[in-house]
């Protein structure tokens, strides 16, 4: 998925934040919320990361597997609702990683 996800305008902070979490997520700890929430809706394994920016909400998309957090799709989150484009983004996205994989 190398260039598919493009980084976005993070301040400072929540860029550190998003670092923090990934890495903890990397570390094996398992997150819920405030700071993350399932979205079987794109799949199994897969999770919202919620950044709260200065006057943003960016959500990170991604899946846990086991050798590897996938970062699926980054975006400014502007309604309670995820984006149907996300979701639809996003499991073209597994779907391409998972048949390349089994390749």
């Amino acid at each position: 998925m190398d260039g598919e996800v493009k980084t976005p305008p993070f301040s400072q902070a929540a860029r550190l934040e998003a670092g923090f979490l990934l890495r903890r997520l990397q570390q094996g700890e398992s997150l819920g919320m405030p700071h993350s929430k399932p979205m079987p809706s794109i799949g199994a394994n897969c999770h919202e990361l919620r950044i709260r920016d200065v006057e943003q909400n960016w959500r990170i998309i991604y899946r846990i597997d086991d050798d590897a957090i996938l970062i699926l799709e980054v975006f400014n989150k502007k309604s309670q609702a995820t984006p149907k484009p996300v979701i639809d983004i996003c499991k073209k996205r597994l779907s391409k990683f998972d048949r390349d994989k089994q390749e």
